[in-house]
């Protein structure tokens, strides 16, 4: 029972950063252009501006995490520090 539950776990969290990152993504670019139209007149919107920039830091600092998380074994051997020591190297 175990595989599966590791399965299903992979399979969920593929799914999220998978399809839900660029997703996110995309959402921040409608929200980041809305006001534009076909003939480059904008009009003021602002606050989308800073929905579509918010979902571009998450995206980003998502990542950034992701890639820290994959090579804090490195990082650890490297300087010492633990940017996660809240979760225990197994």
């Amino acid at each position: 029972m175990t595989y599966l539950e590791s399965i299903l776990k992979v399979l969920v969290i593929g799914l999220v950063l998978g399809a839900g990152l660029p997703a996110l993504f995309a959402t921040g670019l409608l929200a980041f252009s809305n006001g534009e139209s076909a003939d480059g007149t904008a009009t003021a919107r602002p606050v989308s501006r800073y929905v579509g920039v918010a979902l571009f830091v998450f995206v980003g600092w998502v990542i950034l995490t992701a890639v820290l998380w994959i090579t804090r074994a490195t990082i650890i051997h490297h300087t010492g520090i633990d940017l996660f020591p809240f979760m225990p190297a197994k």
